[in-house]
């Protein structure tokens, strides 16, 4: 990725989850980035982000439609949707994301869902 915007990073992000492309979505993020998701634990650091997308997302074989995208300097708040599978059953959800970014990395994620699990 040559354009280290934060819109460009973020949608960037979003291309390489749905491809399963994780070496390149694990490459958005600062080694230090914390990932929080209401009701579930705090991920934080590139190798925990890594094992989460490799191990222990529930979300599979999926892809997210953007909505909405909101630039506030080096934050970047996402609005979409998602459908494909969770434990092996169909789901589509909407969501919210947000993302702070530095020097071109993506430092801090949240994510807020209608699920209870993503």
């Amino acid at each position: 990725m040559t354009d280290r915007s934060p819109e460009s990073v973020v949608r960037s992000y979003y291309k390489y989850v749905d491809a399963e492309q994780y070496d390149d979505l694990v490459a958005c993020f600062a080694e230090d980035v914390r990932y929080e998701r209401p009701g579930q634990p705090a991920i934080a650091g590139r190798e925990d982000l890594r094992s989460f997308y490799l191990e222990g997302r529930p979300l599979e074989d999926g892809s997210h439609e953007i909505h909405d995208v909101v630039v506030d300097g080096n934050t970047v708040a996402v609005r979409g949707s998602f459908s494909g599978l969770q434990n092996g059953q169909e789901v589509a959800f909407g969501f919210a994301d947000f993302h702070e970014l530095e020097d071109g990395e993506i430092v801090r994620r949240y994510t807020f869902t209608d699920r209870d699990e993503v």
